[in-house]
């Protein structure tokens, strides 16, 4: 999966100038079709029962063009009479990808060059397992213990005895040419997997408008191997429950400027009554962390009162830098529900105000009050305005407002408000 024009050859040292003439690639690593192809017109020997050959001329080798055509004693056959048996001259043939250079030097010399190239079949991707204790208030803080693993996969078809290894996280821009066969490293199914404890810790750096993450160490990477580095081991580390309902159809959309959406349902879907669960946490130095980190998949482990950790939701994150905060959604609250009713809509065209109110009921069955936070979208028009609420709110953007509302155990809260739409 070489590019073969991002190959640089050069001295490190600067002192001396090598250029290449000509280059060539050829990534076509021997095979039993590449022999038959290369012996297109010859005769070989082919193993039939062990002691047993025969001799057959390949007329066609077959491939993606069909089936190989094979002459043996004067008939033709559309099979391989037997296992072919080739001559065990190498020339030409190609145990590994392989380039050749014509390099032109002022004078003959031995040194020392650098060689880079850009290769698909390469990725890696970032794992985080949280482990929570076992909590009886799981609305307030806790502390858990947070383990992040580095995962690189290796299907570019070459092994790497000696890798020093580097990461770069952040959005790199990467043409992938449309005649080019990528192989995506998403199917692992044939890779093994092998962990790597111990020795250096993983180190981060600023690089131009990326982090670099260097595993300070050098590995074996072979073709078909999936290899994974430990780079974060916190504890203590503090995490906070938080609960928020958005009971608004899920298609939901703001209406195009200057508009009104008169329709008297319009985001209404009394079956959506899931009260989401959020895991928050602080990338901090002080919460024991710190570090930015590479966007990735978060899973979450809870304690029971046995000690056993029980899998309780899992998530992902974007690339977050330090102090900022992981917002982690594990899923939705059993004993918490939400229901959201449409009880007023009125409109009147002559004077262009629409006005509606609503009702969103929080019932909770928890041994523990909860806090909730209740999403509402203003998307009818652009001019809005909130004329009755039972609750005061925080406006997270122009058509969206969140209401925190608490909720007794074994009790309900209800939420009200007014809003008045004119265009």
């Amino acid at each position: 999966m070489l590019e073969p024009d991002s190959v640089v050859l050069r001295d490190p040292s600067g002192k001396r100038v090598v250029r290449v003439v000509e280059q060539n690639y050829d990534a076509g690593v021997v095979n039993q079709q590449w022999l038959l192809e290369k012996y297109e017109g010859k005769s070989i020997n082919f193993q039939i029962t062990p002691g047993q050959l025969v001799e057959g001329k390949i007329i066609r080798a077959g491939g993606p063009e069909g089936q190989p055509l094979i002459e043996v004693k004067g008939q033709m056959q559309f099979q391989l009479p037997g296992i072919p048996l080739f001559p065990a001259a190498t020339d030409g043939l190609l145990l590994k990808p392989t380039l050749r250079w014509q390099i032109h030097s002022e004078n003959a010399d031995h040194f020392n060059a650098e060689m880079a190239y850009i290769t698909g079949g390469l990725d890696w991707e970032s794992t985080y397992n949280v482990v929570a204790p076992e909590s009886s208030n799981v609305t307030g803080e806790e502390k858990a213990d947070v383990l992040g693993w580095v995962t690189i996969h290796n299907l570019s078809g070459s092994d790497f005895p000696q890798a020093r290894i580097k990461l770069m996280a952040g959005d790199v821009s990467k043409i992938l040419p449309q005649n080019r066969n990528y192989t995506m490293m998403k199917a692992m199914d044939r890779a093994e997997s092998v962990m790597v404890n111990g020795g250096p810790q993983v180190t981060q750096k600023a690089f131009d408008d990326f982090h670099l993450y260097d595993l300070n160490r050098t590995v074996a990477l072979r073709d078909g191997e999936t290899k994974q580095v430990q780079f974060i081991d916190a504890a203590d580390v503090a995490m906070r429950r938080s609960y928020y309902f958005d009971g608004a159809s899920s298609d939901l959309q703001p209406i195009y400027p200057g508009n009104i959406n008169e329709q008297r349902g319009y985001g209404m879907n009394g079956d959506n009554t899931k009260v989401y669960v959020i895991e928050e946490i602080k990338n901090s130095e002080s919460n024991h962390l710190g570090m930015p980190l590479p966007a990735g998949r978060v899973r979450l482990y809870r304690r029971d009162a046995d000690g056993q950790m029980e899998f309780v939701g899992e998530s992902t994150i974007n690339h977050t830098p330090s102090e900022e905060t992981l917002k982690i959604p594990t899923g939705s609250a059993f004993d918490v529900k939400g229901v959201r009713t449409q009880t007023e809509f009125h409109i009147n065209q002559y004077e262009r105000i629409l006005d509606e109110k609503f009702e969103i009921k929080i019932t909770n069955q928890k041994q523990q009050p909860v806090k909730v936070s209740i999403v509402e979208h203003m998307y009818r028009g652009d001019n809005w305005e909130i004329t009755d609420k039972s609750s005061t709110f925080k406006k997270k953007d122009s058509h969206t407002l969140e209401f925190p509302v608490q909720v007794p155990s074994k009790g309900e809260t209800t939420l009200t408000y007014s809003v008045r739409y004119t265009w």
